[in-house]
């Protein structure tokens, strides 16, 4: 009662039915700092291993996780190979205000508050870990509190790294509980035939997040993530799906990207620098069916600081009307994926921050044990031979190397799909160039469609092109779908001098070239600065939907040759074979966009979309929405 009586002297409101769990509880732990979590992690200061375990009834006790401390920080595993990855299928809405998600009634037959209140009476019956956060970039976002079984400190940390742990005592002036995020784990196992499931319940006065499992993805991170976007929904803006990065090239100009895409899109990749191979080469790609090598020689890499990672708030607050994008960084913490990573030395900068980092960090999916290290390259096996493709690590943003603290001002946004091997003999979409410059028109329709791509490593599901929509955040959001178009729309045409890219990552047409691609587009487009491409540089591209095609590209007196410029030019795949996946993006555009033509669409869009179900021309997407600044004086309505 103590600490209930500090936040209420504090001014913070607190929800009877928070309130209700935390005096009902058998004992409540409240936490003030990640260095308290770390301990809670494994049960306690003087412990290195400790099992998060559960009595589910009709399955008796069972085992999620093996924690581990080790030298760097926290390990946790889970007993699944089914958890290490993100469920794309995870979210319900329990409420009955606007959305285009599936309710839980609907799913289910019955009202969400039954399990509600099951799910409050399951928590005031345990041990509870308790602490408030900040999910945004304070002061702009949302405050919130996270309630979980005290066993479960490895999720809690990773949720206090994300969304910025606030201590009790010292809350920021007019801190408010918008949010809260409840951890449940055992009703995966009763309620949801062991899938991961986080509900959002959208009330008047708090938005409740539910989370019925212990993979922080879809719930600590995602889950919250939604709680950002359906603010931003009310409010009149986007906290969009990217990394961004600020290069600087070797004459002390500076570019700032910004990378957005679906997940596996390359976001956190663009933060990394260019790998090298032994002999101080760049392979650009390997033949998969000649098993031909292309190399580069770059003598010097443009220098680089990290922005964002996965998320970015595009709030009207940092906007300065220069015709260009200011973003800020929306987590605490970045969830980084280490599945490039192999073996020592393949990231000396990720590798030197993990193996001995300033404080203890979070790692998933690591193989390790008790008071070891954790090397981010020993990925943790899903069964014998095969590794998990999704190992991560949580870094607290403010121990990354260079690290940008401030708002920035967008040049380039590019967007990154990841595509499938392509050829005449097996034919797919994987026909983009190195990098594609698109009209904004075309790059607002990338950004609806937002295709998952080929062999993703972070989530569950198939290898074929599916769509996670608005933005690519659309599997996070709660709302609208058109609204979140419209949102998107609108911001593109108030930044008309922001420049839009598009690159592949891990094949061009038969070649594999892993993330190549985009940093090299970050190499190239750093080094032009603001300089314009001329005009015999690009044409409109065989695919219209590509936008403008490279006919020429050179790199520190390197030719790029035209196989990685025009896909067509591969023998292997030809012109025959390039229209055959040209066909299948056609495809796909068309399926996914159909459901934008809603009455709520801006005219400008409707205008868009019709313009590609009617195979416009590059040509026809530029007057639509022109690459020139002039069209700053462009209305949406037009």
């Amino acid at each position: 009662m103590s600490m209930l009586k500090e936040l209420e002297k504090q001014g913070v409101k607190i929800p009877a039915q928070i309130k209700d769990l935390l005096v009902n509880a058998p004992k409540v732990h409240y936490f003030n700092t990640t260095d308290e979590l770390v301990d809670a992690s494994v049960g306690g200061a003087g412990n290195s291993s400790f099992e998060v375990k559960y009595d589910v009834p009709g399955k008796g006790e069972y085992t999620e996780a093996v924690v581990h401390r080790v030298s760097n920080g926290i390990s946790a595993n889970y007993t699944e190979s089914y958890m290490r990855r993100r469920d794309p299928g995870t979210m319900l809405i329990a409420d009955d205000k606007p959305s285009d998600k599936k309710k839980f009634k609907d799913v289910y037959g019955y009202e969400f508050e039954d399990l509600r209140k099951d799910t409050f009476e399951w928590l005031k019956g345990q041990e509870l870990a308790v602490f408030m956060y900040y999910a945004g970039n304070y002061p702009v976002g949302i405050g919130g509190i996270a309630i979980a079984p005290a066993n479960a400190g490895f999720f809690a940390l990773g949720l206090a790294f994300l969304q910025k742990i606030l201590p009790m005592n010292d809350l920021p002036k007019g801190f408010r509980l918008d949010s809260a995020i409840y951890v449940a784990p055992p009703f995966r196992h009763t309620h949801f035939e062991g899938k991961q499931r986080v509900i959002h319940n959208r009330l008047d006065d708090i938005h409740e997040l539910f989370s019925y499992n212990l993979y922080p993805g879809p719930s600590a991170k995602k889950g919250l993530y939604g709680v950002l976007i359906t603010r931003g929904e009310a409010e009149g803006w986007v906290t969009a799906h990217c990394s961004t990065v600020q290069a600087t090239n070797p004459y002390d100009n500076t570019t700032t990207f910004m990378h957005e895409g679906a997940s596996g899109g390359g976001k956190s990749e663009m933060l990394q620098m260019v790998p090298r191979e032994p002999d101080g080469q760049v392979l650009i790609g390997r033949n998969t069916i000649s098993g031909e090598e292309r190399h580069i020689n770059i003598p010097l890499f443009c220098t680089f600081a990290p922005v964002t990672d996965d998320m970015a708030l595009c709030h009207p607050s940092y906007q300065k009307g220069n015709g260009k994008l200011t973003v800020a960084d929306a987590e605490n913490a970045w969830f980084i994926r280490v599945d490039g990573v192999h073996s020592y030395g393949d990231d000396p900068v990720l590798e030197k921050l993990t193996l001995n980092p300033p404080e203890p960090v979070l790692f998933l999916n690591i193989d390790t044990n008790p008071n070891g290290t954790a090397m981010i390259w020993n990925h943790i096996e899903d069964e014998p031979g095969k590794k998990c493709p999704n190992p991560r690590v949580i870094l607290p943003r403010h121990i990354v190397n260079n690290a940008v603290n401030k708002n920035v001002t967008v040049d380039i946004r590019s967007f990154g799909v990841r595509t499938p091997p392509s050829s005449l003999e097996s034919p797919n979409y994987g026909i983009f160039g190195l990098f594609h410059i698109l009209p904004p028109a075309l790059a607002w329709l990338w950004r609806l469609v937002s295709p998952r791509g080929h062999a993703n490593p972070s989530i569950v599901g198939t290898d074929k092109m599916s769509s996670e929509g608005v933005g690519s955040y659309w599997p996070f959001a709660t709302g609208k779908r058109v609204a979140q178009a419209n949102l998107l729309l609108e911001q593109i045409i108030s930044t008309p001098r922001v420049r839009y890219t598009i690159a592949p990552n891990q094949h061009i047409g038969v070649w594999k070239v892993d993330f190549k691609p985009q940093l090299l587009m970050r190499e190239y487009l750093t080094r032009r600065g603001n300089a314009k491409f001329v005009q015999d540089q690009y044409q409109a591209a065989r695919c219209p939907l590509l936008g403008y095609e490279l006919n020429y590209l050179t790199l520190e007196g390197n030719k790029i040759p035209s196989r990685f410029l025009k896909v067509y030019k591969q023998p292997e795949v030809g012109v025959e074979g390039y229209d055959k996946g040209a066909e299948m993006l056609y495809d796909f555009f068309k399926q996914e966009l159909q459901q934008y033509l809603q009455p709520e669409l801006l005219p400008l869009g409707r205008k868009i979309i019709e313009a590609c179900l009617e195979g416009a021309s590059v040509e026809r997407y530029n007057e639509l929405l022109p690459m020139e600044y002039k069209y700053a004086f462009l209305k949406k309505n037009k």
